[in-house]
């Protein structure tokens, strides 16, 4: 898998956490354990996409 096409699938999932993450935030009930869960999780892509966004302009 290339570094862009890595870089894209990163992307789309941090995307897809992010409506999730509104999904719940919107239930009457709100799972603040999930909420936490989700926003690590974004945290985690966040970081791996700015690591490779990092690497590709310096190659």
């Amino acid at each position: 898998m290339s570094i862009q096409s890595h870089l894209q699938e990163l992307k789309r999932r941090h995307a897809a956490l992010d409506q999730e993450l509104d999904r719940e935030l919107a239930r009457p009930a709100t799972n603040d354990g999930r909420v936490a869960e989700l926003k690590r999780k974004k945290l985690v892509l966040k970081e791996q996409i700015l690591k490779l966004d990092d690497s590709k302009t310096v190659h």
